[in-house]
């Protein structure tokens, strides 16, 4: 036991630290795949079949063929070519499907959609005739594309030239997602992040399938977003952070650089602005949205609910609508989400008028408004989602509405994962990667589960000021989630998940992820 012990100590140092050198070596001798054990996929698929030795081999002779005229999926191609190349120390070529297929192709296909296959479902078959992926849109083929990736030996994670034989395993795999929004929050008000930083957020999150990215993108301590016909949001709004530090915001062509880089990994952005509430960083910036015109003193601490735009004056929603009309241009995907948590400077009354304005306005501009969970105590437009986060959800909301489900004591993943890691809070209790995992969602509401349009977890950034915090608060709960979104509730386990979470670890290092080692895990795997 005391080997074992000590043992396990060892890998997770050698994980923790990077072991570069030792990958560099591991590499050259790459893993085969084809294993007795099962395949350590996460999200698990609805079907999975796969051989226990026969191993398909792929080469810089293997060419990416594509269905002709389908946007995105030459680019899709291109990436998996990317991914390939260090291994196969060649760049492998790239065509339109001409024929039918042959050995030693990878076919990315959109086919007609038919009931087993729709949506962002795949079909992906390996054999000794070529690997093949269908679905009924591009979206689907990118998801399938992510479970090869996940087949393909650890070591293609690492760039750079690293020769070694690559194969995967035999098999077929069928699969379709449990939600259709499976969503990841990044609060970038409290602490600023980088287009970068986001675009490594999102790269991390869509490797899982997740496929919403919503951006919080106002508070009491920052502006982030660029409003033309109100710049001081940004120029004086946008100049900090908590604690003080530096603050930053996103241009018009940053806001386009992130929203055009998550659609090319099929990821909706919605943006937030955060109203009644939390809106110092804007009445500091412009004193007549204040009921007394006196301009607040910039924030830079985590308390929440003392400031709100004065409800009583004209020029608050002719400011709201400028805002939401500019993010409405500037945002192709359906959703504004209007906030609408923790007032506490509002009667109901004055609460419920004031959502009511912010919601036709988000609907003047063609857009569908997003609340979280309090707007149900107000008037609601029927089209208007709700975002439930707090834990209590006694209280249902209108019927027919469709909800998105986020309560902080499962997916805060700013949460603590225990008493002992320095980053995170805990008044949601503590979060280790167990306990989003072992919730089932369609409980969480007394509504039919057609009313849930998926789920979404949240780092708010109190404490993660880093690209690397965020790694060590997501890893290893995003793809904890991410199963809890894509994979039918009767087929998880958690048993079986904690040692596929663990199979994951070395293609996390290989990939520079600075991850929390959780005691929850199997990592022996």
């Amino acid at each position: 036991m005391q080997q074992q012990t000590a043992w396990r100590m060892l890998l997770t140092c050698a994980l923790v630290a990077g072991a570069a050198t030792a990958l560099h070596a591991q590499a050259a001798a790459a893993p085969s795949t084809a294993t007795t054990r099962r395949p350590g996929l996460i999200p698990w698929p609805t079907s999975v079949e796969m051989s226990s030795s026969d191993a398909i081999a792929i080469t810089n002779h293997t060419v990416i063929e594509v269905t002709p005229g389908q946007e995105g999926l030459w680019r899709l191609a291109t990436d998996l070519a990317r991914l390939l190349r260090p291994a196969l120390d060649a760049t492998i070529g790239i065509r339109d499907i001409a024929g039918p297929a042959a050995a030693g192709t990878i076919r990315l296909e959109v086919v007609p959609a038919t009931a087993a296959l729709a949506g962002d479902g795949y079909d992906l078959a390996i054999s000794a005739n070529g690997i093949r992926i269908e679905a009924a849109t591009p979206a689907g083929v990118f998801y399938g594309t992510q479970t090869l990736r996940q087949l393909l030996p650890w070591a293609i994670e690492l760039r750079g030239p690293r020769p070694f034989a690559v194969s995967v395993p035999a098999g077929h795999i069928t699969d379709r997602p449990r939600y259709a929004w499976r969503g990841v929050l990044l609060d970038v008000s409290r602490h600023f992040f980088s287009v970068a930083d986001v675009k490594r957020y999102i790269d991390l999150s869509a490797m899982y399938k997740m496929n919403r990215l919503h951006l919080h993108l106002s508070d009491d301590q920052g502006w982030r977003i660029e409003i033309a016909s109100w710049p001081n949001l940004t120029r004086y709004g946008g100049s900090t952070a908590v604690g003080g530090g530096a603050g930053g915001f996103y241009t018009k062509a940053d806001y386009a650089e992130i929203v055009a880089y998550a659609r090319d990994r099929f990821m909706m952005v919605i943006p937030e602005i955060e109203m009644p509430s939390h809106c110092n960083a804007a009445l500091a910036s412009y004193p007549e949205l204040t009921c007394d015109g006196v301009a607040p003193t910039l924030y830079t601490g985590i308390e929440v609910g003392f400031s709100n735009f004065c409800f009583e004056k004209d020029i608050t929603f002719k400011f709201l609508d400028d805002v939401i009309r500019e993010l409405a241009a500037m945002t192709p995907g359906p959703y504004v989400h209007i906030g609408g948590d923790e007032v506490k400077t509002m009667t109901p009354a004055q609460y419920s008028g004031f959502m009511e304005r912010a919601q036709a306005i988000v609907a003047r501009h063609g857009k569908t408004a997003i609340a979280w969970d309090e707007i149900i105590h107000g008037t609601m437009l029927p089209t208007t989602v709700v975002q439930y986060w707090r834990p209590d959800a006694s209280l249902a909301p209108p019927p027919g509405t469709k909800l998105i489900l986020s309560p902080a004591n499962r997916l805060y993943l700013d949460m603590k994962y225990d008493d002992t890691t320095v980053l995170g809070l805990n008044w949601a209790g503590n979060v280790d990667v167990n306990v989003p995992y072992e919730w089932d969602p369609a409980k969480h509401v007394n509504v039919p589960e057609s009313s849930i349009l998926g789920v979404e977890t949240a780092i708010w950034s109190e404490t993660p000021a880093t690209i690397r915090d965020l790694e060590f608060l997501l890893f290893p709960r995003l793809p904890a989630v991410a199963e809890l979104g894509w994979t039918a509730q009767p087929a998880r386990d958690w048993t079986d998940f904690r040692m596929r979470l663990g199979a994951q670890a070395p293609r996390w290092s290989a990939l520079g992820i600075n991850a929390f080692w959780s005691p929850k895990i199997d990592w022996t795997r």
